[in-house]
């Protein structure tokens, strides 16, 4: 264990990313009742999907 330093130091500049970033994001849209549904996505785009919240939640 080493005794308390003379000199303190100063504030670190944080590392980029550490921060929260926060960002309002609208989700919500208005579809008509008779509007048909729509068609499921293909293979290509569900891998593509689970690929980005892989990502995300690393």
């Amino acid at each position: 264990m080493t005794a308390p330093s003379s000199t303190p130091r100063g504030e670190r500049a944080g590392r980029p990313g550490i921060t929260w970033q926060t960002e309002l994001v609208r989700t919500e849209q208005h579809i008509d009742d008779d509007t048909p549904d729509p068609a499921p996505p293909n293979r290509a785009t569900r891998r593509a999907m689970q690929r980005a919240t892989r990502r995300k939640n690393r």
